[in-house]
């Protein structure tokens, strides 16, 4: 007879999640590492009381905002390799709705996350409920249901033992590296109280292996074939590298065959700065180096890249004649984009078999491709140290001179995160990163907000790390939240707090399309109804201060130096305030080496908009369709 135990629908739930592990390359560690949670009353009684029951298993953290807290958990998710994870748990209405964010950003991402939002009541004994969307022609519809087109998995647990099936099933997801993303498991709140006899094999230590599929051998003699063959090959490592722990059979790689690295956002840092083949950022926000190798390119090996418009330059990078896609990647739907040749396998393991076939033959590039983008890239650093040097340092700094004076603080085992705003591109043109994990761009989404809730995440799964949030201040009013918990927890991360009165990025781009700056300053309202009086006298560094974080102001380049270095050292969160020289451009730093298709009104009565059509049309006249 199997055993059982009595406990109710929560209570179970946080025990199985408890006993789940992980486990790649002989590594096992727990999957659900703890829950972050805001309860209300469709949760409080059920989930609130089940984390309390069983506290010696399941950490707990207390968010202030449900999308803030998916991002934490994404943030020690990412950081964690993809291998680790924490829960979420929300009340019903608006706590449910505003998981959904989150949810799009993990999915996207290819994050995992587990969402555990209440739900009104299944036996529907008063109905409507506090909170409950009426839906006329569906009695089986709730606001949960907005979770499902930005879930990899969603279940509504209407009964105790349906539970069992779908945790299952909520595990496979999260563990898949093909299918991960953000999981929902909606929880109607009498359910959650309710309890059930459950068997206690459902509380076993359970492991799931992350698996690393090899190479079809067909596919990789024909992958074999293609890199031999080609005289300009590039290689484009995306965010799949990282995933798979992959840097170093991606280093081994390029060492032998000597292929140039260009790297998407989620790819920076695939190879240190200074390796020899590393050339940086590629597409919109690349680098000279990378585009013109892109540009010229005979063969495009993309490992782990979704190939993002901003990566092919809305189909206009890849122009040379006869352009090949080799991609090798564990998803087979992004294994045939651009009509390329797939090579369906795990980064690392696929890497390794290329490798390995390749260095039979002793296959590398000619010398003169060697030295061509070697002393390209040389050039291309000298213009990033010409965007970092600071002459005047008692002066506002520049954008990029505030990216110089972090630089030149940090080390291999700093990390940086940032998400959106004119940051990104500046980031990718001119970072230069020091190890796999220091550069944490979250440009999938690219969703403003994320930085400081992702870094606490980040630091809860690496506490020996200086983790650094990059905000600017049109992102820091989105969402500083957080600076609450990191306070309350005495999670000692960084926010680098960049005041330039706006969304700047969103202003050039606005200029480049003949809205003219309309409508992204942060200014009063000048006579003539346009937001282009004063700066407003927004204080966000008391703001910062007022949610209990320590502040430095930097007025000057020297006084940045000196608060980056005392706030590195500090082991209390610290925040680094300083407004910087260029208020009315996005940021000083290199233009965009590659286009990004933003469409530009067709008429338009304006001269900056009947401009920016026409060369608007001239780029779309150089896209292509890879076929």
């Amino acid at each position: 007879m199997t055993s059982t135990t009595r406990l109710t629908v929560a209570q179970a739930l946080v025990r199985f999640l408890s006993a789940q592990h992980t486990e790649r390359d002989g590594v096992r560690q727990r999957l659900i590492g703890a829950t972050w949670g805001i309860f209300g009353h469709g949760n409080v009684a059920g989930i609130g009381q089940a984390l309390i029951e069983y506290a010696d298993v399941m950490p707990y953290h207390q968010g202030r905002n449900e999308q803030a807290m998916v991002h934490a958990a994404v943030g020690y998710a990412r950081q964690s390799g993809r291998l680790s994870t924490h829960a979420v748990t929300t009340s019903i209405g608006p706590g449910a709705t505003n998981l959904v964010t989150g949810a799009a950003l993990a999915t996207i991402n290819h994050l995992p996350v587990l969402l555990l939002p209440g739900d009104v009541f299944a036996t529907r004994p008063a109905d409507p409920v506090l909170q409950q969307l009426e839906v006329p022609y569906a009695g089986d519809v709730s606001v949960n249901d907005c979770l499902r087109p930005v879930s990899r998995y969603f279940d509504r647990i209407t009964r105790p033992e349906a539970l069992i099936p779908s945790a299952l099933q909520a595990m496979r997801v999260l563990t898949d590296p093909v299918e991960t993303g953000a999981v929902t498991l909606a929880l109607p709140q009498d359910v959650q109280a309710e309890a059930y006899d459950w068997p206690d094999e459902l509380f076993a230590e359970r492991t799931w292996v992350v698996r690393r599929p090899g190479a079809d051998p067909t596919e990789l003699a024909e992958a074999v074939t293609a890199i031999r063959s080609a005289r300009r090959p590039l290689v484009i490592a995306g965010g799949g590298v990282h995933h798979s722990r992959a840097e170093a059979a991606l280093a081994e790689f390029a060492e032998v065959t000597r292929i140039p690295v260009a790297s998407t956002q989620a790819g920076k840092g695939s190879l240190r700065f200074d390796h020899p083949q590393d050339v940086g950022g590629v597409g919109h926000t690349g680098t000279a180096t990378a585009d013109e190798l892109a540009r010229t390119a005979d063969l495009v090996i993309g490992v782990g890249t979704r190939y993002t418009d901003f990566t092919t330059a809305s189909g206009t990078l890849f122009a040379g004649d006869g352009v090949r896609f080799l991609n090798l990647n564990i998803a087979p739907y992004d294994g045939h984009k651009l009509a390329g040749m797939p090579l369906i396998a795990d980064a690392r393991s696929g890497l390794a078999e290329l490798t390995a076939a390749l260095g039979m033959h002793a296959h590398r590039v000619a010398d003169s491709y060697v030295t061509e983008y070697t002393e390209d890239k040389e050039r291309w650093e000298q213009r990033v140290d010409a965007c970092y040097e600071a002459d005047e340092p008692d002066v506002r700094p520049t954008q990029p001179q505030v990216l110089g004076a972090l630089d030149a603080i940090v080390d291999e085992t700093d990390v940086i995160i940032n998400a959106a705003g004119s940051l990104p591109g500046d980031l990718h043109k001119l970072w230069r990163a020091r190890s796999r994990d220091q550069y944490h761009l979250e440009y999938g989404y690219s969703c403003m907000g994320y930085e400081i809730p992702a870094a606490i995440g980040v630091k809860l799964a690496a506490p020996e790390r200086n983790v650094w949030a990059l905000v600017g201040d049109g992102t820091y009013l989105m969402m500083p939240t957080e600076i609450v918990t990191a306070v309350q927890e005495g999670v000692a991360i960084k926010v680098l707090l960049v005041q330039n009165h706006g969304y700047a990025s969103i202003g050039g781009l606005s200029e480049e399309t003949g809205a003219e700056r309309y409508g992204t300053a942060y200014r009063h309202r000048a006579d003539d109804g346009t937001f282009t009086g004063a700066p407003l006298p927004v204080d966000l560094a008391a703001n910062a201060a007022s949610l209990g974080m320590r502040v430095l102001r930097a007025k000057t380049v020297s006084d940045l130096r000196e608060a980056l270095a005392e706030a590195r050292a500090a082991d209390t969160p610290t925040c680094v305030y300083v407004e910087t020289q260029t208020a009315d451009t996005v940021s000083g730093a290199p233009p965009a080496q590659a286009w990004w298709d933003v469409p530009v009104a067709e008429t338009a009565t304006r001269p900056s908009a009947v401009k920016a059509r026409e060369l608007y049309e001239r780029h779309v006249s150089t896209r292509r369709r890879h076929l």
